[in-house]
């Protein structure tokens, strides 16, 4: 059965040097939307960029930006990244669960929970929605499908498929399975982020997801366009 198939290109491996030029190429190739990892050095052992970069890149593109908060108490940000210009707002679960133990001091990566609070994670997401936004949770590889109270609430589901903090990661294939659970009852958007490459994305095509988050393939890659192409054909495949 055929399905529309999204791709969103992170511009975590783009040249920050000419980021309205490496925009442009996310068009022309027909990417979909702007991923933007957003990593704070406390959720992740890295850092990255912030609202700053998505206020920046809003005016230049039409394309949907689909923001990723790899941070510490995203609720603090979320209404700047929705007001800055964000369609999409992608929050950890693991930011609203107890965190196992080997986890839940400073320095002690990933971050992995068992469940979340529901109602917690629900205010958030309503407060995503409230600007007109699109609210996704992400899972990190070790998390459980924990979100069973929040299905009906949450627009996607982002499916990490690396620990997240850096690109160039080895694609983990036991987070197929959780797709696998996924697919059948939950009715949003299942993106899949890290290690998506010609080899690791039929997989996941094949497991249910709706949306391949891109780095390294995309930008690395001399034929942008054919990256594009050949990842959306995966759907009628």
């Amino acid at each position: 059965m055929s399905r529309s198939l999204k791709v969103s290109a992170s511009i975590l491996s783009s040249n920050f040097t000419k980021l309205g030029d490496e925009i442009k190429k996310c068009e022309d190739a027909g990417v979909d939307m702007i991923h933007v990892d957003v990593m704070d050095g406390h959720f992740v052992p890295n850092i990255t960029i912030g609202q700053v970069i998505v206020e920046a890149i809003r005016p230049i593109t039409k394309l949907p930006i689909d923001t990723h908060l790899m941070i510490e108490n995203p609720w603090n940000y979320i209404d700047d990244f929705c007001k800055v210009g964000s369609d999409i707002v992608a929050v950890h679960a693991e930011c609203y669960g107890e965190r196992r133990a080997a986890c839940r001091e400073v320095n002690q990566y990933p971050k992995e929970v068992d469940n979340i609070d529901a109602d917690k994670a629900k205010k958030d997401i309503a407060r995503i929605q409230g600007h007109g936004k699109k609210a996704f949770m992400v899972l990190n590889p070790g998390t459980p499908v924990c979100l069973d109270d929040v299905l009906d609430d949450l627009d996607g589901i982002l499916i990490m498929s690396v620990n997240p903090g850096f690109s160039k990661q080895k694609f983990i294939l036991d987070v197929l399975e959780k797709i696998k659970e996924l697919r059948p009852k939950f009715k949003g958007a299942i993106s899949i982020d890290g290690g998506v490459n010609a080899q690791t994305a039929p997989l996941a095509v094949e497991a249910g997801v709706d949306i391949l988050a891109t780095a390294s393939y995309f930008f690395g890659s001399t034929d942008q366009k054919q990256v594009v192409t050949s990842l959306k054909a995966l759907g009628t495949s």
